[in-house]
C-alpha cells in the first residue's frame, strides 16, 4: 500500500497522481503500486511539486514495516537503529536547515566536476576482474546528530576489499559549518577545535566518490550512513551515489534471534570482534567488515 498526501502543489500533479492512485480526499493518493512504479511518482512529486509540501508512506520489509518520504516539510524522517522515527520541527533545527542550504555556487560546480572526471578514472583497464561476492568498499561516516537536513558528517571513512582481503583505505575530517554538540563530543572524540583543520565537505565527497567507484557499499543501518551522504550530495551539487547497498544490521535480524540488540557495538561482543574505538570512522568500518565475514559464514 502507498499513501501519498499533498498540500498546495500544482493541479497538474493532482492530475498525474489520479492516473496511480484514487483520492480518498483533497489531496490523499491511496493505491498499490509496484516498486519502481512508487518511484517514478515520488519523483514526478518532488519535481513538480514547487513550493507545495508532500508526505509518501509505503510498506516495506522492516519492523515497522513502513517508510516515509517528505518533501518541502518541518516534519522530519531520521533513522535510529534501524527504526524510522519523525522529528516534530523546531525552531533551532529550521534555522540550522536555512543555514546549511546556503550552499557556494562555485563548491557546488566543482564538486560536481571533480565527481564525474573521477568516477570515470577510478578503475584502471589492466586491474584483474575482482570476485564480487568477496570484493566491495565498507563505509562509515559520524555526524553531528541523527537528521540528514539538519546535521552534517565530520568524519567519512571507508575501506576497500578486494577477493576478501583489505586492498585501500579512505578517511577525511570534515569542518562543519557549526559547532560540534558536547554529546557528540563524547561520544566520538571529535570537537569543534579538533576539526577545524579538516576539510570542507564539498572537497571530500568526490573524493569519497572516486574511492567507492561502482562497487557494492557494506554499512552497519546502511539508511543511516547513505541518506547523510545523500543529503550532502545533494547539498554540494555533487551526483548522488546509486551503488548496490548491503545492511549488516539487516542481516543480523535475520539470521541471529537471541541477543539484545543490534547495535553494531553488541554485534561485535557476540562474536568476540575486537574493537578499539568506538565511532571512529577507520575503526567502524574494519569492524563492520569483520561482522559482515562472520554473518556470511551463518547458512
Amino acid at each position: 500500500m502507498t499513501i501519498i498526501t499533498l498540500t498546495d502543489c500544482p493541479p497538474k500533479l493532482r492530475g498525474y497522481l489520479s492516473k496511480w492512485l484514487q483520492e480518498i480526499n483533497t489531496g490523499v493518493y491511496v493505491g498499490r503500486v509496484s516498486t519502481r512504479v512508487r518511484g517514478e511518482l515520488w519523483g514526478r512529486v518532488t519535481e513538480n511539486a514547487g513550493s507545495g509540501r508532500a508526505t509518501m508512506v509505503y510498506n516495506t520489509n522492516n519492523e515497522q514495516g513502513m517508510d516515509f518520504r517528505v518533501h518541502n516539510t518541518t516534519w522530519e524522517p531520521i533513522d535510529f537503529d534501524g527504526l524510522k522515527l519523525m522529528l516534530r520541527p523546531s525552531p533551532a533545527r529550521l534555522a540550522g536547515k536555512q543555514k546549511r542550504m546556503q550552499t557556494r555556487t562555485s563548491s557546488k560546480a566543482r564538486g560536481y566536476h571533480m565527481a564525474r572526471v573521477m568516477s570515470h578514472t577510478r578503475i584502471k583497464k589492466n586491474e584483474p576482474e575482482p570476485d564480487r561476492l568477496n570484493s566491495y568498499v565498507v563505509v562509515d561516516i559520524e555526524t553531528t546528530g541523527l537528521s540528514p537536513d539538519t546535521h552534517e558528517i565530520i568524519e567519512i571513512a571507508a575501506i576497500r576489499v578486494t577477493n576478501g582481503v583489505v586492498s585501500d583505505t579512505f578517511q577525511s575530517l570534515i569542518k562543519p559549518d557549526s559547532p560540534v554538540p558536547r554529546e557528540i563530543e563524547q561520544l566520538t572524540g571529535l570537537s569543534t577545535a579538533s576539526l577545524a583543520n579538516g576539510k570542507y565537505i564539498s572537497e571530500v565527497l568526490p573524493e569519497f566518490i572516486s574511492f567507492v567507484g561502482n562497487s557494492d557499499i557494506v554499512c552497519h543501518n546502511t539508511a543511516f550512513d547513505m541518506n547523510f551522504i545523500k543529503a550532502a550530495c545533494i547539498k554540494c551539487g555533487v551526483p548522488t551515489m546509486e551503488n548496490n547497498q548491503i545492511d549488516t544490521l539487516k542481516i543480523a535480524r535475520q539470521k541471529i534471534t537471541k541477543i539484545r540488540n543490534y547495535k553494531l557495538a553488541t554485534l561485535l561482543d557476540y562474536y568476540d570482534i575486537k574493537h578499539e574505538q568506538q565511532h571512529r570512522g577507520l575503526d567502524d568500518c574494519k569492524s563492520t567488515w569483520q561482522l559482515y565475514v562472520k554473518l556470511n559464514e551463518i547458512g
